[in-house]
């Protein structure tokens, strides 16, 4: 197992922080964020709009 800092650490964790030749940019990064904000923006907006249906 890789050491970073005399940590033992996972193959895959260093994977993911390593620059890879087939990186692509923000892509990934930019596609999750995306997803989120936007359940994010449905889940706030039932959450406001959801006391609107009840009667008094």
């Amino acid at each position: 197992m890789p050491l970073i800092n005399g940590f033992t650490t996972h193959p895959g964790f260093t994977e993911v922080l390593a620059v890879s030749k087939g990186d692509q940019g923000p892509g990934v990064v930019l596609r999750t964020v995306l997803i989120v904000g936007v359940v994010g923006i449905v889940l706030l907006a039932w959450f406001l709009l959801r006391g609107y249906g009840k009667k008094d």
